[in-house]
């Protein structure tokens, strides 16, 4: 287990623990949580705290970033830890199972991989285990692994295209890419073909081996009207790309 290198934890933990509750969700967007941001696009990046990295994990979900739901997730974490965790890894391991596609995304992720039959590989009962007494095996994450925030709403990926933007591109190439290092060869399972392009980009230009890769995987949003006709067409190939991946896992071990 590891806290990612690009860790700024240390600055804001102290920060994060000293707002009262009552105004959380007013003083987690204030200036002084404000990583970057780039006027001409509007786009503004903060901080919050989704920095461990589970380096067992056999699988890796990454999603695009985190929404302002997951944010105030990992703050009240944060918050809740003062005077009763002080070691901050396990700090940080809480706020990944508390917070990482918290809400209606997580059970439409957890339906489609239990549709794919992950959970009869793991050895679990259903893909949820893997949010609570199974996230030892799993790596939550995000290509851009802060908060993101397009015209003051959750930054979808898509407008504008990330990798044609110098601020978000750095966060893929630099932090995305460092924690994925760290990682012995998960399953990787994209959430949509954003964060599959960006991947596919890390691949392409050698900033990262990439193997046993879930491609057609959809975005499991509510808001994706698409999600269910991805799914379907993908359906087959996807299930394949498991029996494949677990077979030489279990060559390799």
């Amino acid at each position: 287990m590891a806290i990612a290198g690009y860790s700024k934890f240390h600055q804001f933990k102290n920060l994060i623990q000293s707002i009262p509750s009552s105004q959380l969700e007013d003083i987690m967007l204030d200036e002084q949580f404000l990583l970057e941001k780039d006027e001409k696009k509007n786009l503004d990046i903060y901080y919050a705290p989704f920095e461990y990295v589970n380096q067992k994990a056999r699988i890796l979900i990454v999603g695009i970033t985190p929404g302002l739901h997951q944010m105030k997730k990992s703050f009240t974490t944060v918050l809740n830890a003062k005077n009763q965790i002080e070691n901050d890894e396990e700090i940080l391991r809480q706020v990944k199972n508390h917070s990482s596609f918290e809400g209606p995304m997580r059970k439409n992720l957890v339906h489609m991989l239990d549709e794919l039959g992950l959970h009869e590989y793991l050895g679990l009962t259903s893909t949820m285990k893997l949010f609570n007494e199974a996230s030892n095996i799993v790596q939550t994450t995000s290509i851009i692994p802060y908060p993101v925030f397009y015209k003051g709403k959750n930054f979808n990926g898509s407008t504008p295209n990330i990798l044609k933007n110098d601020m978000l591109k750095k966060y893929v190439t630099d932090y995305f890419a460092s924690e994925m290092r760290k990682l012995s060869n998960p399953l990787i399972i994209p959430l949509g073909v954003n964060v599959s392009n960006a991947i596919n980009y890390l691949a392409d230009n050698n900033l990262l081996n990439v193997k046993n890769f879930l491609s057609g995987f959809p975005h499991p949003s509510g808001g994706n009207g698409h999600r269910h006709k991805q799914f379907a067409d993908n359906k087959t190939h996807m299930q394949k790309i498991l029996q494949i991946h677990f077979q030489n896992e279990t060559i390799s071990t």
